[in-house]
């Protein structure tokens, strides 16, 4: 941003911060420090001559370093490069007087991070200065800086961050194993935004890649032991020769770094060295090795993302430090890392970069509001310009090992610090029917509209109107002439016209005033914010109300109040030095090295840890010792945590489990206990029946040069001890600068205006009330209470206020709420007319909505046990209304968002004479008439009761690994009645009145599918149940949260806006509906030479057609009349009958294909919910391939069907071509062994191409529409099942030609190590992707099976192969493989220089 700011913009701010900082030096001494801004140097150093000029004279006068600690390097540097502006906060003792009680000085410079006509590098610029002011003497503005006087320079940055965002990294290379060459492209293969038809993925930041002809593959009888204790064996030894030729060839096309990242490199790391040597030896300047990087990750996608974003970054990382370090001469220099501890900076990484600058505040805030006796658990809220970072302290850092950075993921120990769009340059709309604060931002330029350069309405033009941003307090540097004030009178034009139009949208008899929409739009932002909150708190199973709020950043000081409000908050901290927060939390910052290693997976037990564990720890915390050691660190500084990273055998969730006890006993106490504690206060629950295996250990090693503080010098002491001074008549205090007028939920309020640094500890300022700090405002609310201590302004919330009507419930023993003595419940009697919506509580109501669906999503992927849920993530949580109405659901998976609505409305309506519904009472359901999709599909619905009625729904729907039925995962593709497709019930009481029925679960499950001929009970009950399990718990969470808000604003409202909501997405769809139609009339009118204009000719309905075929020649006909008034009907009248076969659909696949194309063609971001559909009708022949009989098998009508109908529509409305067209079901297993070993299965789908739109290509190797589920890793598949994956990787050229091409598909090639049944179950084999308006279709997918035979050898082995169709089950040996080469996308568009008719599919022309 700071590079697009025009050279006079950069003088008026370097002029700004001279003049402000000159007048706002601080003199606020404290027994411990006292605070200085300096100020800029007018004329340039260079000219100073040695002996006395009248620069020198006016630099000696102000010294403030004593003389007797010249030369002794007593000043302490911490310097934060942000994007914009380059924070410096210098402190050194000093001698206390009678005058100045203080022992300590600190010094703050703030410069802006680019300004090239006056320095070169901004963090050089800030030592400079800093030693200007502190020894009195000149410095030149270039060349080596004297730094006899510096004792460190501690520094976060992003100039990593940025480099991701901008990709300005260095060219580079990835080598990896043959196969795999695609690895970062296709990722997990989910999409970042189910909605988005124009999909929009990072990409890999490699330029090249280079496939490495070697293998290594585990196997229990290797001859070679890994550093893991796996045994393996090398089936494939690299050719080196071809290799170097390899290396030298992309070296001589500028080439210089490399990543390398090899499979099962993390247990045997050879070949990574050997390559890694060899990428040397051919001129290679930097080398990332993934066994190195990331010793203890065993998944292939993270580690070669690790070693990529390494060597991308590092390079330009090493050139900067290797300048900043010229110019600061032999001091000591440190860099804060992304897990928030520092590294010298010759081991400064780029992966270590990436969260660089944000850590420092966090460390910042856990060190000061987070420390001392009986400091509670604390949210850190940094709130800057264009989004607002939340992190969560409780005594330790809190980290996680995979992030993401610039739509890049990164995996690397990192803080845990969740993003949202929302700073003070986020852009205010009104779209979809809901006021909207970003994610798009104003930018530095033009900026928001109060910078009088013609910007678009931000969240800081809001506050300006509402008077929290005080104009007189601005530099002049807006404007055209970047010399006029801050605009006050453009925001609240704009915002009257904005007030104009949501009135004139909604039908409100009269538009909001300017000031109340701007307040409107800043309790928008504030619900974004408490949203990542409450996913750090709430979803962690840690109550917001139990924190402090810890506030930093440029802007948060205005919203603070407001968001601990909201989530029940108390005290908020705001540190004196609030805005440079994260360059002097680099003060209080430990040095931090961490050395990991990979496990093999087995269980703990404490033999295994005294004969195996317990030394490999020993030998990581020695290696981390020794490195800390050659800093300078002696043991008696070093403080050393070690860590075992565990879970449940057959599970996926990882805990990191810290030493039990001291560890001193040698044998490091009992991890799985602590696991098994730890794992039932994060999930809930225990499996008694699993042991606790080992996944990786870690040591971390922190050493610190700062003494220890001391006891009952941290704010919570202080504030208890101190006394308290009410500032009675602030218009009198010397802080005091003005009264100014300031808007409330109460209207306009007299706000007295004060400088934080002129208020003594102590004092206490009443709400409402304005403090100045040096960058930032803080805003203190009506009914808060300011307290200034020695280093916070403490808020405090002085009543709770208003709760609102609450829910009149009570519980019972199951934790459910009840009604006393009610017999079988009908839904409430709610009212049919609501009030005229609030547009402000629309859209801060949608939010909590959503983030009760979030929430259960949550609960549910940490307590399930099955990678189907907790990896895949194939799962989706709603809530509804009453009449079992969707009103909002998570961005889950789209085909069961649609269809949810269905069974609730199924089990409320037909069912309720079968099982009477009471409180307590929690449904299962997957049969297809009873809105399931597929049987897998299990959804479990719990109605919520007050007062003997039904007054919400809670529900949530996961594919079970296994149901039962003829074939492992339940995805039989030859099925051919329902029955062979596993366990089916329309519907039974799970929990009946807060009791498990587990009995009816088991018979369900066991006991009736294993009754049909042909058919197995479900193969892995206990997953099944412990997700069931986990399901009731996810539904559980969902009505907490529902009560809360109930709690919060009366239930009334809630019921209200449930239904404002749905009415806001009708008329988003209307909307959609009504300029289709405009636009395919005005069309028409065009081509058939008309010129009517007539209302008569504008009103009649336009119809729309398209057709498209499933391969076995069944049709899917879809015909669209769409009137003038925005309703439609769909009518599929011409689809096929009803097949012998599994590709039918139920009515509620139709429904969810309907409801997730017309979301996705909606631009706005509104939420997807019963709304959508309202406008619509939907027509289905009876008996046909979209509404079968009830015993038909459905199993691919869910999988494929689903996808086909996506296509349809979309070509109807000519929205996009033809994607995929298929999810590439694959599915292997074996089953139940006579003898009683139990039997697995495994189930994935595999993504394809995307199809190209008007506006852009088609995406490779990704899901689309109705799926969204992620792959298993390579690596992690490997590990668990008797498979080999030889490939999986783009296939090239298998998305259609056009202007705008089609995505590629996939290929993968798996082979199997023992006997056992595969299932495809696929589309698209036949009739190929179309393209549209011209365009070319993609490549039909292909399924083949590769069948060893007996004349090869085991390094040379030959095939038979086989082509399976596109639906198939066989038995395989030992050594077959199953190639599944997926569909590509269709092209949108005729391709240049071809005049050949591409149109596969004719009909499926809009309008045709």
């Amino acid at each position: 941003m700071a590079g697009r700011l025009s050279t006079r913009l950069v003088k008026h701010i370097a002029s700004f911060l001279r003049q402000y900082q000159r007048n706002s030096n601080c003199n606020n001494n404290t027994t411990t420090g006292t605070n200085t801004n300096i100020t800029d140097t007018a004329v340039d150093s260079t000219m100073a001559q040695a002996t006395e000029t009248p620069l020198a004279a006016r630099l000696a006068s102000t010294k403030l370093l004593p003389a007797a600690l010249e030369g002794t390097g007593a000043i302490r540097v911490c310097i934060d490069r942000g994007g914009t502006f380059t924070d410096c906060v210098a402190t050194f003792p000093v001698e206390a007087t009678g005058d100045d009680p203080a022992t300590e000085r600190t010094v703050v410079v703030k410069l802006l991070s680019e300004d090239p006509a006056h320095y070169d590098d901004a963090p050089r610029e800030g030592v400079r200065r800093i030693l200007e002011a502190a020894t009195g003497r000149a410095y030149a503005r270039t060349g080596r800086l004297d730094t006899r006087n510096i004792a460190w320079v501690r520094m976060g940055t992003t100039v990593a961050t940025n480099a991701l965002l901008e990709r300005t990294g260095e060219r580079s290379v990835l080598v990896t194993t043959r196969g795999f060459g695609d690895v970062l492209r296709i990722g997990n293969q989910a999409r970042p935004r189910i909605f988005d038809l124009a999909i929009r993925r990072a990409g890999s930041v490699c330029e090249a890649v280079v496939e490495l002809d070697a293998r290594v593959v585990l196997n229990a009888q290797g001859d070679v032991v890994g550093a893991s204790g796996e045994r393996l064996r090398v089936a494939r030894e690299p050719d080196w020769a071809a290799f170097r030729a390899q290396m030298a060839a992309v070296r001589a096309r500028g080439i210089r770094s490399a990543a390398v990242c090899l499979m099962h490199a993390y247990t045997f790391a050879e070949h990574e060295r050997t390559a890694a040597q060899i990428a040397r030896e051919e001129g290679f300047t930097h080398v990332t090795e993934s066994s190195q990087l990331a010793a203890a990750t065993a998944k292939l996608v993270e580690r070669a993302q690790a070693a990529a974003v390494d060597a991308y970054l590092t390079p330009g990382i090493r050139r900067y430090v290797a300048g900043f370090e010229a110019g600061v001469g032999g001091v000591r220099v440190e860099f804060m890392q992304s897990d928030g501890g520092l590294a010298p900076a010759h081991a400064f990484s780029g992966l270590q970069a990436v969260l660089s600058g944000p850590a420092g505040g966090v460390v910042g805030y856990a060190a000061t509001a987070g420390a001392g006796a009986g400091a509670p658990a604390v949210v850190g809220f940094d709130m800057g310009g264009t989004s607002t970072d939340v992190s969560r302290f409780d005594g330790q850092l809190d980290h996680v090992m995979e992030g993401s950075a610039g739509g890049v993921a990164v995996a690397a120990p990192q803080l845990a610090i969740r993003t949202v769009a929302a700073g003070g340059g986020s852009r205010l709309f009104f779209r979809g029917g809901l006021l909207a604060v970003g994610p798009e931002s104003a930018g530095a330029h033009p900026g928001p509209a109060c910078y009088r350069k013609g910007g678009a309405l931000a969240l800081t033009d809001a506050n300006v109107v509402l008077g929290r941003l005080r104009a007189a307090h601005f530099p002049r540097i807006f404007g055209p002439g970047e010399d006029a004030a801050l605009d006050e009178e453009a925001p609240r034009a704009l915002l009257a016209g904005l007030a104009r139009d949501v009135a004139a949208q909604t039908g409100a008899a009269q538009a909001l005033t300017a000031e109340a929409l701007a307040l409107g739009f800043v309790h928008v932002a504030n619900e974004a914010m408490c949203r990542p909150i409450r996913a750090l708190t709430e979803a962690q199973g840690h109550a917001p109300q139990d924190h402090a709020l810890a506030c930093f950043g440029g802007a948060g000081g205005q919203h603070a109040c407001a968001v601990a409000a909201r989530l029940g908050i108390g005290r908020v901290f705001v540190h004196r030095l609030a805005s440079v927060l994260s360059a002097h939390g680099l003060a209080l910052a430990d040095v931090a090295h961490e050395e990991q290693a990979a496990a093999a997976g087995e269980p703990w037990t404490a033999a295994a840890h005294r004969a195996t564990l317990g030394p490999r720890l020993a030998a990581l915390e020695a290696a981390a010792r020794e490195r800390l050691a050659a800093q300078g660190y002696g043991a008696a500084r070093t403080a050393v945590q070690r860590f075992l990273r565990m879970r449940y055998e057959g599970t996926d969730a990882a805990l990191m489990v810290r030493e039990p006890g001291d560890g001193k006993g040698g044998d490091g106490g009992d991890y799985a206990a602590a696991f098994v504690a730890m794992h039932r206060h994060e999930y809930g629950f225990e499996l008694h029946d699993r042991a606790v295996v080992v996944e990786a250990l870690r040591v971390r090693a922190t050493a610190s040069l700062a003494a220890a503080p001391q006891p009952g010098s941290d704010v919570h002491s202080e504030l208890a001890a101190l006394r308290r001074t009410p500032v009675v008549s602030p218009a009198t205090h010397a802080a005091h600068v003005e009264t100014a007028n300031v808007y409330f939920d109460a209207g306009w309020l007299p706000t007295p205006v004060l400088r934080l640094d002129a208020l003594a500890p102590g004092d206490v300022v009443a709400g409402p009330a304005l403090v100045l700090d040096r960058n930032s405002t803080v805003l203190v609310e009506p009914g808060w209470a300011a307290t200034a201590t020695s280093s916070h302004l403490v808020l405090e919330r002085l009543s709770e206020g208003a709760a609102g009507n609450e829910c009149a419930v009570s519980e019972t023993a199951s934790g459910e709420r009840a009604a006393a003595g009610d017999e079988s419940a009908p839904p409430s009697s709610l009212p049919t007319t609501d009030p005229d919506p609030d547009p402000v509580r629309l859209a801060v109501l949608a939010h909590r909505f959503m983030a009760i669906a979030e929430h259960m999503g949550r609960t549910l992927e940490r307590t399930s046990v099955s990678t189907n849920i907790k990896e895949r993530l194939d799962f989706s949580c709603a809530l509804f209304d009453a009449d079992g109405a969707l009103v909002a659901n998570a961005p889950h998976i789209p085909v069961h968002l649609g269809s949810m609505s269905h069974a609730v409305r199924y089990q409320l309506h037909s069912a309720r004479a079968v099982h009477p519904l009471r409180d307590g009472d929690v449904l299962l359901a997957n049969h297809p008439l009873a809105g399931g999709s597929h049987l897998p599909d299990i959804t479990v619905i719990t109605p919520v009761f007050d007062a003997g009625r039904i007054v919400f729904f809670v529900a949530s729907r996961a594919h079970h690994a296994d149901v039962g039925g003829i074939a492992p995962g339940s995805m039989p593709p030859t099925s051919r009645q329902l029955f062979e497709e596993g366990a089916a019930t329309m519907g039974f009481k799970v929990v009946a009145a807060g009791v498990f029925q587990e009995h009816a679960l088991r018979r369900f499950l066991v006991d009736e599918p294993a009754a049909h001929p042909g058919c197995a009970a479900t193969r892995n009950y206990r997953d099944v149940l412990s997700d069931v399990h986990a399901q009731i718990a996810a539904n559980r969470r969902g009505i907490t949260l529902l009560r809360q808000l109930c709690a919060e604003v009366g239930q009334p409202v809630v019921h209200a806006y449930m239904r404002h909501i749905q009415r806001a997405a009708e008329l988003a769809v209307r909307r959609l509906l009504r300029d289709t139609h405009a636009r395919i009339s005005a069309a028409a009118r065009s081509s058939s030479g008309s010129t009517s204009t007539s209302a008569a000719a504008a009103a009649g309905p336009v119809r729309l057609h398209a057709a498209d075929r499933m391969d076995d020649g069944s049709t899917i006909r879809l015909a669209v009349e769409i009137a003038a008034d925005g309703s439609a009907r769909f009518d599929f009248a011409g689809t096929s009958r009803e097949v012998y076969a599994n590709t039918n659909a139920p009515p509620s696949v139709t429904a969810s294909a309907v409801i997730y194309c017309l979301r996705a063609m909606v631009p706005d971001d509104l939420p997807l919910n019963q709304g959508c559909l309202a406008p619509v009708t939907i027509c289905i022949p009876p008996h046909s391939l979209l509404d079968p009989s009830p015993t038909a098998a459905v199993v691919g009508g869910n999988v494929l069907t689903s996808q086909r109908l996506c296509d349809v529509i979309l070509a109807a409305f000519g929205a996009a071509a033809a994607s995929q067209g298929c999810m590439n079901n694959l599915a292997f297993g074996v089953p139940p062994a006579d003898d009683g070993a139990p039997g697995w299965g495994y189930y994935e789908t595999i993504a394809g191409g995307h199809g190209a739109g008007p506006t852009w290509d088609g995406q490779s190797g990704v899901h689309t529409h109705m799926t969204n589920t992620r792959i298993t890793d390579p690596e992690v598949l490997e590990r668990r099942y008797p498979v080999v994956l030889h490939r999986f990787a783009l296939r090239p050229h298998s998305g259609g030609r056009g202007a705008r091409p089609g995505g590629d598909g996939c290929v993968r090639e798996i082979e199997f190590l023992r006997p056992m049944a595969v299932s495809l179950l696929t589309e698209r084999r036949v009739f190929a992707p179309p393209g549209l308006h011209g365009g070319c279709a993609g490549a039909t997918g292909v399924n083949l099976w590769m069948r060893r035979q007996a004349d090869g050898s085991a390094a040379e082995p030959t095939f038979l192969t086989l082509s399976l169709g596109a639906k198939n089950s066989v038995f395989v040996a030992a050594g077959d493989r199953i190639v599944v080469m997926t569909p590509g996308g269709g092209g949108y568009g005729k391709p240049e220089n071809d005049d050949e008719d591409n149109t596969e599919a004719s009909d499926n022309q809009p309008g045709a």
